[in-house]
């Protein structure tokens, strides 16, 4: 089968060549531990090859992350000018008190500006882009900053795996971007998903330098073993190194 490679130096190869197309993939990890430039360096190599990729962001404003990302040598802003990426803001949109004044309050505005985006309201901004762009590549950042339907974990739970079986439906190869913290402490979507790799940020003692590693913890349909490599950052993006340990 063919794969989608993701255009990391040193990953694609841990994974027999790529990632399978049409899959959705958790990318789990800390802060600092470079998920956005994962990401983004996926989508980049994907339009590379011709195929349009979104990244739909609720954490970080559109602007930043493209400064950031063009820092490196994607090609970011180029291929914004020729339409093959895409940069969505699904976050809150509006200042502090904004919707407290009588004149900017209307309940379509709240839901969609001040709240969390729902599930659907995701799927649906995406579908846009694949029906206006065909778009092949989405990064979604992050599954933790989307409202799920209940504070109740069980149907939380259920809501959570329906919006990852409704991505699998779209066709696209869609990677999401979780703020998890402990490798072992896993959750409904990383069972729901195709695969789960976690991007590693931690203290090592015998080096006294904090080690940023990255980890194939799952990839379904895939031969990879779960070892930790440590992770570099060049111009070029993540490089990933040799084992740790």
């Amino acid at each position: 089968m063919n794969r989608e490679a993701v255009g990391i130096k040193g990953f694609d190869i841990l994974v027999q060549g790529g990632l399978l197309p049409g899959r959705v993939y958790i990318l789990a990890g800390p802060p600092g531990s470079g998920k956005t430039t994962f990401g983004v360096q996926f989508l980049a190599n994907g339009a590379k090859h011709g195929q349009c990729g979104v990244f739909l962001t609720m954490n970080e404003s559109t602007d930043t992350i493209i400064d950031d990302m063009s820092q490196y040598s994607f090609g970011v802003p180029g291929f914004i000018k020729l339409n093959k990426l895409h940069f969505v803001d699904l976050g809150p949109m509006r200042e502090y008190g904004y919707f407290e004044r009588p004149e900017n309050y209307r309940a379509a505005d709240y839901e969609t500006e001040a709240e969390a985006p729902s599930p659907r309201y995701v799927y649906e901004k995406i579908q846009e882009y694949i029906e206006k762009y065909d778009a092949k590549r989405i990064v979604i950042d992050s599954v933790s900053c989307i409202q799920f339907s209940s504070d109740d974990s069980a149907k939380q739970g259920k809501s959570v795996s329906r919006f990852i079986r409704n991505l699998k439906n779209l066709g696209c190869t869609t990677i999401l971007l979780s703020e998890m913290t402990n490798p072992n402490a896993y959750t409904i979507e990383h069972f729901a998903s195709h695969g789960v790799i976690f991007m590693h940020n931690f203290f090592d003692p015998g080096k006294n330098t904090m080690t940023r590693a990255v980890q194939v913890i799952k990839m379904r349909g895939t031969r990879h073993d779960c070892d930790m490599r440590t992770v570099e950052f060049s111009n070029d993006g993540i490089v990933v190194k040799g084992k740790i340990g």
